[in-house]
Parts: structure tokens; sequence; C-alpha cells
């Protein structure tokens, strides 16, 4: 275990052709924080976050996740990309929820959870089971375990997808506006569930337009406009902003 920042990226550049859609993010996430970002659509806060977790490639800058660079290596003065298996054992260690849940409707809720740890950590299937009603459990859906996706509501699932991410064991949790696609009134049952996590001492970032939710969850909240960070601070920020961009986004929201 290193013994700086859990997450820290520096420099970070993605572009989608000629749309440069990071400029340049620096950021370090401790272990046991929340760091929960806003700003408005086309920012790049996704993108971000796919990057961290390398489901799309940085084109600049680094990001370390326990010390470790992630997707590629060093070897003197030369960067090479690391290969597709070893960047799916780095993403092991980095959890994800996106907007829209994934779940296989072919398996059962149980059978959604216990799928990677066997499959990929080769956990034996007994302890796989047995973690992922433990995790049901935590997310409020022990009675689920052998429903099917379609049985459930969309708060239901996304937090199964919650559990799922969880069975991995990640270091870090990745939320991706997580309550998006869902009707308003479904959404504070996920909120809660990743509020239960935050006092847990999980380390998460978080991508929402959940104001409210920011403010009670989060150690430390990032602004980011076009490709930039353009202001950061404790929850407070949120209502006290001294970036002029910062000032706009959150007169539109609050």
């Amino acid at each position: 275990m290193n013994g700086g920042p859990l997450v820290s990226a520096r420099g970070v550049r993605k572009s989608f052709g000629h749309l440069e859609v990071l400029k340049g993010i620096d950021l370090d996430v401790q272990r046991g924080e929340v760091v929960v970002v806003l700003g408005p659509s086309g920012s790049g806060k996704s993108t971000f976050l796919r990057c961290i977790n390398l489901l799309e490639r940085p084109d600049g800058g680094s990001i370390r996740v326990d010390g470790e660079l992630v997707g590629f290596r060093t070897r003197g003065d030369r960067v090479y990309a690391l290969s597709e298996s070893t960047i799916a054992r780095q993403r092991q260690d980095i959890g994800m929820v996106f907007q829209h849940f994934n779940l296989f409707p072919h398996m059962t809720v149980l059978q959604n959870i216990v799928e990677a740890p066997t499959g990929v950590r080769g956990e034996a299937r007994a302890e796989a089971e047995r973690r992922a009603l433990e995790l049901l459990d935590r997310v409020g859906l022990s009675e689920k375990a052998h429903a099917y996706p379609r049985q459930l509501s969309g708060g239901q699932q996304q937090r199964v997808a919650i559990a799922r991410a969880l069975a991995m064991r990640p270091k870090v949790m990745l939320f991706d506006e997580p309550t998006s696609a869902l009707d308003p009134e479904l959404v504070g049952e996920v909120l809660e569930t990743i509020q239960d996590l935050a006092r847990d001492g999980l380390t998460m970032i978080v991508v929402t337009h959940e104001i409210g939710f920011a403010r009670n969850v989060a150690n430390r909240v990032v602004f980011m406009d076009e490709g930039r960070i353009v202001e950061e601070g404790s929850a407070d920020v949120i209502d006290n902003p001294t970036n002029p961009r910062t000032q706009a986004f959150l007169s539109k929201v609050l």
C-alpha cells in the first residue's frame, strides 16, 4: 500500500478528434475521502472518471491508483501502454457505477453479483455467494437475491449495480451520475446507499447533479468547466463559490 493519495491525477488530457475534452486535470483523492464532482454537461466530468478506470485512455498526463501508474508503464524516459490483460487486472481495483445499470437480464440478482468475483478474481463460488448476500443486505435488498432485473425498480437495479461493484473489493469507487436515469422518487434510496458507504470510509469519486447530496456527503467538492477544474474546496464552497463560472452554474441549479 502506498502512503500517498489513493488516486492521483496529473495533467490528464483527453481529446476526441479535434475536441479537447480534458485540458490538464490535476486531482488527488485521499484514502477514505469522498470527492463530489459538479459542473455543466460537457465539462469532462464523466470522461475523467472513464480515464481513471481506463474505459478511455488518456492522451497525456498520468493517473495513479494506490501508487501504481494506471494504463501505462515507464522504462527510462519512455512510456509504454500496458496490455489489455494488465489493464483488466488494474481495473479490478476500481469499481464503477454508471448512469444505466448494465445488469445481465438473464441472470438473477445473486448471479449478477457473483459473476465477476468468480470469473475474474477466481473466488470460490460459495464464498462469493456469501459475500454477495452480505452486500445485498447492506444495500437493503436481501429479499431480492433470486429476482431478475426486470422484476426490480430502477432504484433497486442501481443498488444491485452498487453491490456488484463492491463485490470486487475495489480500492476506490467511481459513480457516474448514478441517479440521472431514475424517476425522481427513486433517487433518494440510491443516494442513501452511497451515503452509507461514505460513512463506512470507502474512497469515492461521485459525479452528480444532486447538490443537496453533495453538501451532505462530500469531504471535497470539485467544479469542472470546459475540461478544467475551475474551483475546489470543502462542501461549503457550494454556498460560497469564488469563481465566476462556478457562481453562474450554481445560480441555475440551486
